[in-house]
């Protein structure tokens, strides 16, 4: 279920901009802010089974626009591939602190590793 969870999330944050205004309340209401379908219903005056086909239509666009665009997938491809070069980096670093002691070298570790940062921010 955790995963479920964290997938609707980063879809949300995502493409959740490209919802409408609806869609997005409940979607919302019902992943972050942990309403129940019965209790979204009650506030808004609907049915349980408005707000479950709202919620449902929002998830399915969500997950077509994935689908199509692969930009979760290639996030976490771009992450883990920050996560390797960080470690080869460090230990880069650590030959040249304890063996070579070569300032050029030091110097590319340290652009790589703001290259890297300029990744994770993107």
């Amino acid at each position: 279920m955790k995963n479920q969870a964290y997938r609707m999330a980063m879809l949300y944050d995502f493409y959740g901009d490209l919802l409408t205004a609806r869609q997005k309340e409940f979607y919302d209401l019902y992943y972050n802010d942990d309403l129940s379908l019965a209790e979204i219903a009650e506030n808004y005056e609907i049915t349980r089974q408005g707000v479950r086909d709202i919620i449902v239509r929002a998830e399915k666009t969500l997950e077509d626009i994935e689908e199509k665009t692969g930009l979760i997938q290639r996030f976490h491809q771009t992450r883990a591939t920050v996560s390797t070069l960080r470690e080869l980096t460090s230990q880069i670093e650590a030959i040249n602190r304890d063996r070579l002691k070569d300032g050029e070298l030091e110097k590319l570790c340290t652009q790589l590793s703001e290259a890297m940062e300029d990744l994770e921010r993107e």
